[in-house]
């Protein structure tokens, strides 16, 4: 059975509503009622609305386009609702690390943005595909050295995203929980079979 609708572009239709809600707040003088910052029992809905905001039409066409590279692809291995689930929870995970720290260092930055949820899903691609498993399976290896690996490749793909105003502590963290949860392949189709990264029957 054909599925009626990619979560990835359901996703993408309510960060599009979610942008224009946001434009129509900032004439009441409300622009950041949606983004999250601490402390965080102030407006708890943030951390899922923090994720589906965006500070400009770039921000989000830049998310837009990450998206939906990255989610047609993992979409057609799991069901919709773990695909919604990972995305908004990482992405929750990756904004509280960011709002989190920058308070430890002085700071209070409003956060919003869906580039932590994107990069778990980035995580989760390199992690939980078909050739880092083969290799995987042919090589042990000291769960500390593991750990070690993991926080290296996160380092280094996030710094190659540094720039201006860019919440690189949400970077590194989505991307660290999406190789973890590559690796526990915690999205892995109930229809999908042996394999994590066959095609899915598409009945999801």
């Amino acid at each position: 059975m054909e599925r009626a609708t990619s979560p990835t572009t359901t996703l993408i239709g309510v960060m599009v509503v979610v942008f224009l809600l946001q434009t129509l707040l900032a004439v009441f003088g409300t622009p950041l009622v949606f983004a999250l910052a601490w402390p965080l029992s102030d407006r708890p809905w943030t951390l899922l609305t923090s994720v589906l905001a965006h500070g400009s039409v770039l921000h989000l066409a830049t998310n837009v386009l990450f998206l939906f590279g990255l989610g047609l692809v993992l979409e057609r291995r799991t069901e919709p609702w773990r695909f919604y689930a990972f995305f908004l929870v990482v992405g929750a995970i990756a904004g509280t690390m960011e709002v989190t720290v920058r308070y430890a260092l002085g700071e209070i930055v409003p956060v919003l943005g869906a580039s932590g949820g994107i990069f778990g899903l980035l995580g989760y691609l390199l992690a939980g595909n078909r050739l880092t498993d083969a290799v995987a399976d042919r090589i042990t290896i000291d769960p500390r050295v593991a750990i070690l690996v993991v926080i290296g490749v996160a380092l280094a793909i996030t710094w190659l995203t540094r720039g201006r105003r860019v919440a690189l502590i949400a970077h590194f963290t989505g991307l660290v929980v999406g190789l973890v949860a590559g690796r526990a392949h915690v999205l892995r189709s109930s229809e999908s079979g042996a394999s994590p990264t066959s095609p899915a029957r598409r009945g999801r």
